[in-house]
C-alpha cells in the first residue's frame, strides 16, 4: 500500500516556528550595519544556506560512501535526496550572493576565486542530478552517481578555503581580531543557521519519502506484470 503521507507535521511545524523566529530577529533584533546599512541583512540568508548547502553535499557525499561500502538502496536514496536539497540551497546562495554583491562591488557577479569556485560546484552538483536519469540499469545509475558524489564533494573544501589560500574580494565572517560581527549579529546568525538547518532536515526526510514511495510503486507494477 503506497503511503499518502511525505511529510512530518512536528518537524514541519518545528521549521516554521525557526524559520519565523530568524526572520524576525534578522528584521527585528540584529541591529543595523555601519557601512552595509539594510543590505548587510542579505548576511543571515546568505550564510545560513551556505552552510546548508555544504552540509547536504556532505551527507551526499556520506551516502555516496557508505552506498559503495554496503550496496543498500537506503544510502543511494539519503545521497540522490540531500544532493537535490543542497543544490537549491546553493542556488539560494548564490542569488543572495549576487543581490549582496551589487550594492557593495557594484556588480552582480566577477569572477574572483570562491565565486568561480561556487558557479563550478553548482554546474557539478546540476549534473549530478541529471546523471541519476541518464542510466538505464539502476544499479549501474547508482554506482555512477556514488563515484560522482565523492569526488564532486572536493569543491566543498575548495570553496570554504578560497578566501584564506588566495587573495579575493569576498568579505571573511571572521577577523584577525574575532568575530567581525556584534553579538547581537552573532545570535541572529546562529538563529539562521538552526532555521535553515531545521528546514533542511524536513525537505530531506521529505524527498527521501517520496523516492521510497516511488520505489514501493515501481515494485507494485512490476508485481503486476508478472501476475499479466
Amino acid at each position: 500500500m503506497i503511503s499518502k503521507k511525505l511529510t512530518d507535521p512536528l518537524l514541519t511545524a518545528l521549521s516554521v516556528t525557526v524559520f519565523l523566529a530568524a526572520l524576525a530577529m534578522v528584521f527585528f533584533y540584529a541591529p543595523r550595519e555601519a557601512v552595509m546599512g539594510e543590505v548587510q541583512r542579505i548576511f543571515y540568508f546568505h550564510v545560513a544556506s551556505a552552510w546548508v548547502g555544504f552540509f547536504g553535499f556532505f551527507i551526499t557525499f556520506l551516502g555516496s560512501a557508505l552506498y559503495l561500502i554496503r550496496n543498500e538502496r537506503r544510502w543511494d536514496i539519503l545521497a540522490l535526496a540531500s544532493a537535490e536539497v543542497g543544490l537549491t540551497f546553493i542556488t539560494l546562495t548564490l542569488l543572495t550572493g549576487m543581490l549582496w554583491a551589487k550594492p557593495a562591488w557594484g556588480v552582480y557577479w566577477t569572477w574572483e576565486p570562491r565565486l568561480t569556485i561556487s558557479a563550478v560546484q553548482w554546474l557539478l552538483y546540476l549534473a549530478y542530478i541529471m546523471l541519476r536519469g541518464s542510466v538505464s540499469s539502476p544499479e549501474r545509475e547508482a554506482r555512477f552517481a556514488a563515484v560522482y558524489g565523492i569526488a564532486a564533494f572536493t569543491t566543498v573544501p575548495l570553496s570554504w578555503f578560497a578566501i584564506r589560500w588566495w587573495r579575493t574580494i569576498h568579505p571573511q565572517v571572521f577577523s584577525a581580531g574575532g568575530m567581525a560581527i556584534t553579538p547581537k549579529m552573532l545570535t541572529t546568525l546562529l538563529v539562521s543557521l538552526a532555521a535553515f538547518t531545521v528546514l533542511y532536515g524536513a525537505l530531506l526526510r521529505a524527498r527521501m519519502q517520496l523516492e521510497q514511495e516511488q520505489d514501493r510503486l515501481a515494485a507494485l507494477r512490476r508485481e503486476q506484470e508478472w501476475e499479466v
